[in-house]
């Protein structure tokens, strides 16, 4: 650039010099011809040979540079429409907004239900002695349950409708957004935990309430899969607003802070894209799961560095089935449980055919931690098994 720049001033200054006087026929300007040939030459090189780094390509050629995305220019940045421009402006203010100072800030635990909780009592043993740090809101989709603890009475969420939550449908994440709506009016709750009827407690509450309240991001799981079950879920009819490139595939279940949870309520047109453009059997042979990509993407498209990437609700898919591994009562000893509570990495599979295994470690805050406060899925018959078990695996 600088060598440019010396020629063309040196052009200049040739100009305004005066032209000496001609005693005799104006010579042929070989210097010029000697020069074009040059580089004409150096280009013709140039495209035949092309140069394999990323900076002479970017200059000369685009041959043989497959495999090197980062010469390419960007592309040019697309007019965002009316729409995008206002959401992006909100989740961005909500974002950099300060925290609400709390004397006592409070984590809500958000249960997804079709009916009874058959844990109720392990959570009661979870929750005794910790009043006014946590609050409890149920979801029952289907049945009304009978509650046994005091801190579940009264605590279902009510509506002039009752919304029919379908596995894998975009009902399950209308569900999701009516407890964290619910929760929400309560300035005091911090930090919201979602949770199914067959989740279990792998700590005690003091451990779950530090290991929450003092971090710095969401545990909302979020990794690209390329495979059929990741990226061939998504759809074009996405475009503009969602592409292919941000589509991502986590757990559901999620513990987020107050302000993701706040702009989770706020969004509407990328949740619409879901809504309308990912459900079971909405093209021949595909299917797409709202549950399993709305969250995920969202999150990594707005504030990818603000979550963890990881759920810190366990479930074991080491069957290759469709549903995760069940317990049953013979499996519930303290081994599986110390196994369980000792994990310390992520682990990450995708579904493409020849399945890659993705493994990261868990940090908590920079450093390593156990990656795992609850579990799934545990069957009733557990129960008996996990209360005695309790004040044992949780102090592990």
């Amino acid at each position: 650039m600088k060598s440019a720049q010396a020629w063309r001033l040196g052009m200049k200054d040739m100009q305004i010099m005066p032209a000496p006087r001609q005693r005799g026929p104006l010579r042929k300007p070989t210097w010029i011809i000697v020069l074009v040939s040059l580089v004409s030459l150096f280009l013709v090189c140039a495209y035949v040979y092309p140069p394999q780094n990323s900076a002479a390509c970017y200059v000369f050629s685009s041959r043989g540079c497959k495999g090197m995305p980062s010469w390419l220019p960007p592309s040019p940045i697309r007019e965002l429409t009316d729409e995008e421009i206002a959401a992006r402006v909100v989740i961005r203010d909500i974002l950099n907004m300060p925290p609400a100072i709390q004397t006592t800030p409070k984590i809500a635990f958000l249960y997804l239900t079709p009916g009874a909780l058959p844990f109720e009592k392990l959570w009661d043993k979870f929750f005794q002695g910790h009043e006014g740090r946590f609050s409890v809101y149920v979801h029952a989709s289907k049945d009304k349950p009978v509650h046994f603890s005091r801190y579940f009475i009264n605590r279902e969420i009510r509506s002039s409708s009752v919304l029919q939550v379908g596995w894998g449908k975009i009902s399950m994440v209308d569900a999701e957004r009516r407890l964290l709506g619910h929760a929400l009016k309560d300035p005091g709750n911090q930090h919201f935990v979602l949770l199914s009827d067959s989740c279990i407690p792998l700590r005690d509450f003091d451990f779950a309430y530090n290991y929450l309240m003092y971090t710095n991001v969401s545990f909302v799981d979020s990794f690209e899969d390329p495979g059929p079950h990741g990226s061939g879920r998504y759809s074009e009819n996405m475009l503009p607003e969602v592409e292919k490139r941000d589509f991502r595939k986590g757990a559901q279940w999620f513990t987020m802070k107050r302000q993701h949870a706040v702009i989770v309520m706020t969004d509407n047109l990328y949740y619409s894209k879901f809504r309308d453009y990912c459900r079971p059997g909405m093209e021949k042979g595909r299917n797409c799961y709202s549950d399993e990509h709305y969250l995920p993407t969202f999150f990594y498209m707005f504030d990818p560095v603000g979550v963890a990437n990881w759920s810190v609700t366990h479930v074991d898919w080491s069957e290759g089935k469709w549903h995760p591994k069940s317990y049953r009562a013979l499996d519930v000893t303290y081994e599986l449980m110390r196994n369980i509570t000792s994990i310390s990495d992520s682990v990450h599979v995708t579904s493409e055919e020849r399945k890659q295994v993705q493994i990261t470690p868990c940090l908590w805050n920079g450093n390593p931690r156990p990656c795992y406060l609850f579990a799934r899925k545990f069957l009733p018959e557990t129960l008996d098994n996990l209360i005695q078990l309790f004040p044992n695996y949780t102090s592990i």
